[in-house]
């Protein structure tokens, strides 16, 4: 918490910086996705990692997973790396755009994660494509089951299905959330993820 405050103030990582909520925001928000799956001995990216959530978190609770962190801001890496060797902590930290890293990283990860403000549809063209069939691509989103149903048609499209969307609330008040759980059933087609300006004009 010391170290995401202080660097905080040098690069933008993140608007929550009250003690409270960023232990309720943050933590224990990375944490709850442990209701979706158990994560021992598994390879785990974690696409547009910005300040290290949720990678961080379940790493300290499942210090044998393998942990991918991905990022395409230098800074953010940096940020990533310092939080890693003090609190001594292994994890690959990348500086790359997803649609960069999937080149020599396709369907190589037995999970895949995005904590991200994109839209699902968006979302998923970017991680779907990393995820090993049968793997699982877990994404933490609001309360908007809106967002969730319009996605079913890209996430078919990349060769995966909707398995499970688990609806919690944050304590004190402080949101709904939903992770939804995304099942990778065959090969995604080689022509995804397109490059990012291509998903956002165009999403699938």
């Amino acid at each position: 918490y010391e170290l995401l405050i202080e660097w905080n103030e040098k690069i933008n990582l993140t608007a929550i910086t009250e003690k409270k909520e960023v232990y309720i925001k943050h933590f224990l928000d990375s944490l709850y996705t442990i209701k979706a799956f158990d994560f021992s001995n598994q390879s785990i990216c974690d696409i547009g990692s910005g300040a290290g959530f949720p990678g961080i978190p379940l790493k300290i609770i499942y210090p044998e997973l393998k942990l991918t962190m991905v990022d395409a801001l230098n800074k953010r890496i940096k940020f990533l790396d310092l939080i890693c060797e003090e609190l001594e902590i292994e994890s690959n930290n990348v500086h790359a755009r997803a649609e960069e890293y999937i080149k020599e990283n396709r369907e190589f990860f037995d999970v895949v994660f995005a904590r991200a403000v994109a839209k699902l549809n968006i979302l998923s063209e970017l991680c779907i494509p990393f995820v090993k069939i049968g793997g699982y691509f877990l994404a933490l989103k609001g309360s908007n089951t809106d967002e969730i149903r319009e996605a079913g048609l890209a996430i078919s499209k990349l060769g995966a299905q909707i398995e499970d969307v688990i609806n919690y609330s944050l304590p004190y008040d402080m949101g709904e959330r939903n992770i939804v759980k995304v099942r990778k059933i065959k090969k995604t087609k080689q022509k995804y993820p397109r490059n990012f300006g291509q998903i956002k004009k165009l999403p699938l």
